[in-house]
């Protein structure tokens, strides 16, 4: 992996190959925000799942469990 540097006063850009601390640093980063989009993503599809049971069980006429009513709460 490389980065850009770029000097100001002349205008050139330097590339630079990234040091193991850095490469080291941006999968981290990267690691970290896969595992939050994974958690984002299931965070939307359980709440998809309660307001899909919610319905459901609305028009069965059955009682919601209190976190199938908050997906439903204006």
């Amino acid at each position: 992996m490389s980065k850009n540097i770029l000097d100001k006063e002349t205008g050139k850009v330097q590339i630079v190959e990234l040091t193991a601390e850095e490469v080291a640093e941006r999968q981290k980063e990267t690691a970290d925000l896969e595992k939050e989009i994974a958690d984002r993503i299931a965070k939307d599809e359980e709440r998809a799942n309660l307001k899909a049971s919610a319905k459901a069980k609305l028009v069965a006429g059955e009682k919601l469990t209190e976190e199938e009513a908050d997906t439903i709460v204006l």
